[in-house]
């Protein structure tokens, strides 16, 4: 069902019908809550047992359209939302609670693992460094590199721009990083069948070592 942080910021909020220990943190790409955010949320609880809480990266901008909306990912800043994730995981109530992102919601998966709130971090094609960076918008690899941070899967495609081979590089050198690569995928292969770069059995592939990561 569609709720809202107690800030006001819309999120997908799925429980299953049973108790769980396990809660996940949805964070979508650049195009935010839409229907097929909501059937995933739906399908990883009814599948695997999960509690689930997608969050809107862009409240009162869902109007928005590319390419507008990737000036919308500079415009945050990590406190505010570092700080939303956490009350949405908060919100969830579950023993150990988990942050699934896609793209830019890959690359606040990242910054998440070092919060502290979070057990485990997968990150599909998130961008582990950014042209954008600022005071208050700072690199991934500042927050992957802090010793609080929880165990990261970084679910990637070997064609993909936005993760360069320097940026794979790096996470092969941090502990408990895990990669899975997958050399002849693009940037978003693997949670919307409708994008070009969509490949079923990479997609079918990373999903099950998200899904074994996590359980």
């Amino acid at each position: 069902m569609r709720t809202t942080l107690p800030s006001g910021r819309p999120v997908e909020l799925v429980r299953p019908p049973d108790d769980t220990v396990r809660g996940v943190v949805l964070v979508p790409d650049v195009y935010g809550l839409r229907p097929i955010v909501d059937d995933l949320s739906l399908r990883l609880a009814q599948e695997h047992g999960w509690a689930v809480c997608a969050v809107e990266p862009f409240p009162g901008n869902e109007h928005v359209e590319q390419p507008e909306r990737l000036a919308l990912i500079a415009a945050n800043d990590d406190e505010l939302i570092l700080a939303e994730l956490s009350s949405a995981a908060d919100m969830l109530g579950t023993e150990r609670t988990a942050v699934i992102g896609f793209c830019q919601g890959g690359m606040w998966a990242f910054k998440a693992a070092a919060t502290g709130r979070f057990d485990r971090s997968v990150a599909f094609y998130g961008m582990v460094t950014i042209p954008w960076a600022r005071d208050g918008h700072d690199q991934p690899t500042g927050y992957l590199t802090r010793p609080e941070r929880c165990p990261v899967l970084s679910i990637m495609g070997g064609l993909d721009k936005w993760t360069p081979e320097a940026d794979i590089e790096f996470l092969r050198g941090l502990p408990d990083v895990e990669i899975a690569l997958y050399p002849e995928a693009d940037h978003a292969f693997a949670h919307d069948p409708a994008r070009a770069t969509y490949r079923k059995d990479d997609a079918e592939d990373a999903w099950a070592r998200a899904i074994a990561f996590l359980a």
